[in-house]
């Protein structure tokens, strides 16, 4: 089988999963990069891995392009993530399977479609092709809800998303150094954006604290809102047992994670999957997560694997909180039920292998899904899914 997975840029959200691919399938592999890395991401630590040689760099020359294109007709099964959609154009008049890697397209709001131009644009690159040999690999739950509202790919959707390096340590490695926490320690990471709403983490935090709890707040990443949530730690009497750890590389991140004791996302739905979710749950932290957040459906299971609150809500986040610093053995059985998890079913390995199970079934003419986890169907989600229990 030849399988040729096109994408804007090679990075270390891609980079284990397509290590597994090409150990199963040698140079019959290719990553084809369209463009190289906006400098905001290199900044941020990303591009620093070494570039393997299944990668192929479009964006260099006439001759990579022309074998980027060539690749798209040839391969037997392609892989389409951010990428120009001409790149497919042929290969869809061929009716080739093709899996479109994506995130929601109508994160922003369903106003788009009222758009113009990218009214044109879903017609032309979805609705005209929702009947060829083409499925989604939703990166996110609420994919397949809103593909269906554009008339596009219903019961054609898989569950999918990003899959960075696998956890390297053992829970009881993993355990062994959070014994060294003397409080309960909670983790934030990301860039300081408005749609990362890092200031509720902050209030739900107070609240805890006016009840008597003791924690440690972490804050890693910088950006605009940076001195805004300083400014707010200050006002809200939390800076004595708050440290902000500036940028720290994706690695360094991970081990950040396998120190804490509590992880928490409070992006909104803008963030339409979720990286920090998915790490921290494979570095066996108890995380809560927010409702929109494209990973929290299929990665949180509210009680068993993580807490999920309502999203924008630092009432049902401080609620979350107080259950987990109130018992620290509840929050340790959640982590390890997080990394049994994560470590059973979405690897990259598993994801990968399951990957190619779905191809092969699919280039002979089978109709098929996994019963769970990776590559199982994606059903229709609704953002308001998630409701809080009276």
């Amino acid at each position: 089988m030849k399988l040729t997975f096109y994408s804007n840029y090679f990075n270390h959200h891609q980079k284990a999963l397509c290590d597994c691919l090409h150990e199963k399938l040698g140079d019959d592999f290719t990553f084809v990069e369209t463009e190289p890395m906006e400098e905001f991401r290199s900044q941020m630590g990303w591009g620093k891995e070494k570039i393997p040689g299944y990668v192929l760099k479009s964006h260099l020359g006439e001759e990579e392009k022309k074998r980027a294109y060539d690749l798209a007709l040839e391969s037997d099964v392609v892989i389409i993530g951010t990428a120009p959609e001409d790149l497919i154009e042929k290969r869809m008049e061929e009716d080739k399977l093709t899996f479109r890697y994506s995130e929601r397209p109508l994160k922003e709001g369903r106003w788009k479609v009222l758009v113009p131009y990218l009214a044109k644009k879903f017609y032309i690159n979805h609705f005209s092709k929702r009947k060829k040999n083409i499925y989604i690999l939703a990166a996110g739950a609420f994919v397949s809800s809103d593909y269906a509202f554009l008339h596009s790919y219903r019961k054609k959707c898989y569950k999918f998303g990003y899959f960075p390096a696998p956890e390297e340590l053992s829970f009881r490695e993993i355990e062994e150094i959070r014994k060294k926490n003397k409080t309960m320690k909670v983790l934030w990471a990301g860039r300081f954006l408005k749609l990362k709403q890092p200031e509720l983490l902050v209030y739900a935090a107070k609240r805890c604290r006016d009840v008597g709890l003791d924690l440690r707040l972490e804050f890693v990443g910088d950006g605009k809102e940076e001195k805004k949530i300083k400014k707010l730690v200050k006002q809200q009497k939390l800076d004595k047992i708050t440290t902000f750890l500036g940028f720290l590389s994706p690695e360094d991140t991970r081990r950040q994670m396998e120190r804490a004791d509590i992880f928490v996302c409070t992006s909104n739905k803008l963030e339409g999957w979720g990286s920090v979710i998915y790490e921290a749950l494979s570095a066996g932290c108890a995380v809560i997560a927010p409702s929109k957040a494209g990973a929290t459906p299929f990665l949180v299971t509210q009680g068993k694997t993580g807490y999920v609150f309502q999203s924008g809500s630092i009432e049902s986040l401080a609620d979350k909180l107080r259950i987990l610093l109130s018992s620290p053995g509840a929050a340790h059985e959640l982590g390890r039920n997080a990394y049994e998890n994560m470590a059973r079913y979405w690897n990259p390995k598993e994801a990968g292998a399951r990957l190619l199970e779905v191809c092969e079934k699919r280039l002979a003419g089978k109709d098929f899904y996994f019963d769970k986890g990776p590559l199982s169907r994606a059903e229709k989600i609704k953002e308001n899914w998630f409701k809080e229990k009276l």
